[in-house]
């Protein structure tokens, strides 16, 4: 195949399934990956994003433009390692200007094997989203500027999507294992939690540790398992509460094995169930509904959403391009939380029982604490049941 040089000495070309082309100057590593594309309007927090197991198989467009301004840290880290396959900024990435960095954003996507492309315009690249659905795309970093542009919009439309897609299985832990760590705070950093609480376990679909942390600080003995725990195997912990975790991919992949599952819990016990994220998808299909592709999804920490219970309004941190269908809930379980951009549901609740779920992210500090009482909820649950 011909080689094309990039255009105003381009380092990187993202190339999209429809054959759009966004030339810009590459960081990260070189090389070359496919993904899913999301835009994402978070004004800070890229490190938790990129290391967020929910974005597995994606590459995210962040529409603010100073991404890795104040470079990154091991405290800020979701999981060990980035799980999302690379980033499109705006601007490149300026010399870090936080008292808190360790590392340069660049030079540390780079030990990753992070490809990452700046220098593009965001807005025209969010609106194609808006307006197309989030789209099948392929980013090449190559720092002589040669794209072989025919090879990288094919490698864009054979990428296969995540529709169908088991990715829960690829990010979940290896093995059980107990976490005491609670939330961060001045000026001691993270602690340990010692005191004896109510034993909860969590399904890990691709947890994120600040999750665990509030679970820890709300009161709760956390074990986590593999999203591929039986029910008896939960059940052999001896849980006072059973959480379920956020993650990546389509939730009727994964729910071919977790729904029987968490079926499985709700026939034999009344124990309290909390969900969040792909959790809440887990929970609700396991309560007989159904769960839809969105056209771009929700991926930002500034979205509006009403408590219909209580009208109460939350700002919030939400990352999922699939959600539950709430016409297909069926009897006995009841829409809590809607979003007021597009009236998708956010929410549900078993009636008279304790088990509910929600699709945004209340441990990511949205507004900045509107949500965490859905952690002190679960606590009372289980202190009540």
């Amino acid at each position: 195949m011909p080689m094309s040089q990039g255009a105003n000495g381009a380092t990187a070309c993202l190339a999209l399934a429809n054959g759009a082309l966004f030339f810009g100057h590459g960081f990260g590593a070189v090389g070359q990956t496919t993904a899913e594309l999301c835009f994402n309007t978070a004004m800070s927090g890229y490190q938790e994003i990129m290391t967020d197991p929910s974005y597995a198989g994606q590459i995210v467009t962040f529409t603010f433009p100073h991404v890795g301004n104040v470079g990154v840290n091991p405290e800020d880290n979701e999981t060990d390692e980035p799980f999302a396959n690379g980033i499109v900024v705006k601007w490149d990435p300026t010399e870090p200007s936080s008292w808190r960095s360790a590392e340069r954003l660049a030079a540390w996507l780079s030990k990753r094997g992070r490809i990452c492309i700046g220098g593009v315009d965001t807005r025209r690249l969010t609106r194609a989203i808006r307006r197309q659905g989030a789209p099948h795309v392929a980013l090449q970093h190559n720092p002589e500027g040669q794209f072989d542009i025919e090879a990288l919009t094919a490698a864009a439309r054979e990428f296969p999507g995540l529709e169908g897609q088991d990715l829960a299985k690829d990010v979940t832990c290896a093995q059980s294992y107990r976490w005491n760590e609670t939330r961060w705070s001045w000026p001691d950093g993270y602690s340990r939690r010692t005191e004896a609480g109510c034993r909860v376990v969590a399904v890990d679909y691709g947890a994120k540790r600040n999750i665990l942390r509030c679970l820890a600080s709300a009161g709760c003995d956390v074990t986590v398992v593999p999203a591929s725990a039986t029910a008896d195997e939960i059940l052999a912990h001896d849980p006072q509460g059973v959480f379920l975790s956020n993650g990546p991919g389509d939730p009727a992949a994964t729910g071919l094995y977790a729904v029987p599952v968490i079926r499985q819990i709700l026939d034999e016990t009344n124990l309290p169930i909390f969900g969040i994220c792909l959790g809440h998808q887990m929970l609700a299909l396991a309560l007989g509904a159904s769960t839809v592709k969105m056209n771009h999804g929700h991926h930002g920490a500034n979205h509006p959403v009403k408590d219909i219970e209580t009208g109460k309004v939350e700002i919030t941190s939400m990352n999922h391009g699939f959600a539950v269908d709430s016409q297909t809930l069926p009897t006995g379980v009841a829409e809590t939380h809607v979003s007021l951009f597009d009236g998708s549901n956010c929410g549900i609740r078993a009636e008279g029982r304790p088990v509910f779920s929600v699709q945004y992210h209340p441990e990511a500090s949205p507004g900045p604490q509107d949500s965490y009482y859905l952690f002190e909820r679960f606590v009372a649950a289980i202190d009540g049941n």
